[in-house]
């Protein structure tokens, strides 16, 4: 899914992922079962990759070039994790799925296959997953802040600074963030973004034995997923993109899509809980005027949290109400972060900011949110001024002033290198029907993205789910059963692009 970084200092909420559509226990069943028609791929024997562990998830060390031009230099270690498919005599083949991001290491999925894909995709396709270059397990992973910072860069700023040397120490922050981002990774940075994970898609199919390989993307996933079936559609046998980005936007329109997309969201969960007595921020159904209030309390005056963390201000607020918008499961816990907020207390508040970080228990954060931004950087070819940040902000403000409150840019690449390989134009000429979907009330991959998404493929297929969350493959039987029968299946099964699933 696509991750939106709500550090107003660093980058005014743009472009987040959370696995809400992997979180659920559930196992997908079909509706229906067809006799696949389609061969199978390989029977697995060409496999050339050291697989360990004997149980139904094996773990692997694939290497990589760093640089493709130069196949025998530096070496990226990629980790990969494969669940094998439960019925061996009818297997397809490898299924390639990744969560999002970017940054987001990919190999829980296999981990957690049975709680995330259907009953059927289990049993006929190996779940390969792998953490991409630059992320999680695989080596060397994106490094650029220590965790003793995290508060620093993104708690404490003033997405709406007061004078013109407020607004100063904010470039000098993100500057700071980016030369220390690329000095930490000089030998890697030109060489982390979607392309080249695409590449590496490739060359863990060649390594496979596998003439054309599957493919099932989550939010960024899209991205990446659109990034492979453009540079190798001979390659493609099936590909699914959940929750689809638009790909013919830049990064500051692809901000404005996105945070439109959650200030609606939160709209309709401020108005819920004005409706609703039992709302824990009903506040005599006026939810909408609290939560103004609430943010320019904040401003004047951020609330105690926790022991020897950052008091709770308006950059923690937004950070949480993105966090709880990417599915109604958390607007519980988002109405009582904020009833408690307004009795000062901030601790509810920084619990959701902290989820989506990542912070763990002993106060360490995975290198999400920094691979995110190096990656997103890398993959963009402009580099905008400051002033061009600040006009840009000004235009978010418009559309999503509760959670853009300020005109400050967000200096989020302003201060990158230059990328060498930016992310190619997406058109997935020739690689057959692709299934892409999207939410209706999909607050980081807004359905017209993914829209877009469909319609710049050369066989794009869009489902359109109803939900109120961000991906759509777990909403219900329609869903779930359209995705895995055309997994199985995408000659015969692939459905007319605009199918509802209400």
């Amino acid at each position: 899914m696509r991750r939106s970084s709500p550090a107003p200092a660093l980058v005014s909420i743009a472009l987040v992922i959370c696995l809400a559509a992997c979180s659920s226990t559930e196992t997908v069943s079909l509706a229906a079962t067809p006799n696949s028609t389609a061969p199978s791929i390989t029977s697995g024997d060409a496999d050339t990759i050291d697989w360990s562990g004997s149980g139904s998830v094996q773990q692997a060390t694939f290497e990589v070039p760093v640089d493709y031009t130069k196949p025998d230099g530096a070496k990226f270690k990629l980790h990969l994790a494969r669940r094998r498919a439960t019925d061996r005599k009818r297997r397809i083949g490898t299924l390639l799925v990744n969560p999002g991001g970017p940054g987001f290491g990919g190999s829980v999925l296999a981990m957690n296959a049975p709680m995330i894909y259907g009953a059927e995709l289990l049993k006929r396709f190996d779940i390969l997953a792998w953490d991409p270059r630059g992320t999680g397990l695989s080596e060397p992973a994106i490094d650029c802040i220590e965790n003793a910072d995290y508060d620093k860069f993104y708690a404490e700023p003033d997405p709406t600074p007061a004078d013109d040397a407020a607004k100063k120490s904010l470039q000098d922050l993100a500057k700071a963030y980016a030369d220390d981002c690329a000095s930490k990774n000089a030998e890697i940075i030109q060489f982390i973004g979607t392309n080249n994970t695409a590449r590496d898609m490739d060359s863990i199919r060649k390594a496979l034995g596998e003439d054309k390989i599957s493919y099932f993307g989550f939010s960024y996933g899209s991205e990446l997923g659109a990034t492979w079936a453009t540079l190798f559609p001979d390659t493609v046998r099936a590909a699914v993109l959940d929750g689809a980005a638009d790909p013919t936007a830049d990064l500051n329109e692809g901000s404005l899509q996105q945070m439109k997309g959650f200030e609606a969201s939160l709209a309709t969960f401020l108005k819920q809980c004005s409706s609703k007595k039992s709302c824990a921020f009903h506040n005599g159904g006026d939810a909408e005027g609290a939560f103004d209030q609430l943010m320019r309390d904040l401003d004047a005056k951020p609330i105690p949290t926790s022991s020897g963390r950052s008091p709770a201000n308006q950059s923690v607020l937004i950070g949480a109400a993105v966090q709880a918008m990417y599915a109604e499961q958390y607007w519980p816990t988002l109405a009582m972060a904020l009833a408690d907020a307004q009795k000062g207390d901030g601790a509810g508040l920084l619990g959701l900011f902290d989820q989506y970080f990542q912070r763990q228990a002993d106060g360490s954060y995975t290198n999400d949110l920094e691979a995110f931004q190096a990656i997103t950087c890398m993959d963009t070819a402009d580099r905008p001024t400051v002033a061009e940040d600040d006009a840009d902000a000004a235009k978010v403000h418009k559309v999503a002033p509760r959670l853009a409150p300020g005109e400050t840019g967000s200096y989020f690449c302003t201060y990158f290198p230059k990328s060498t390989d930016p992310r190619v134009a997406i058109t997935g000429k020739g690689a057959g029907p692709i299934l892409v979907i999207g939410t209706t009330g999909d607050p980081s991959t807004p359905l017209d993205s993914s829209r877009v998404m469909a319609a710049t493929l050369e066989d794009g297929r869009l489902l359109e789910v109803t939900a109120d969350q961000h991906t759509g493959y777990d909403v219900n039987a329609c869903s779930r059963s359209t995705v895995d029968n055309y997994l199985l299946d995408p000659v015969k099964n692939a459905p007319k692009s605009g199918k509802k699933c209400p």
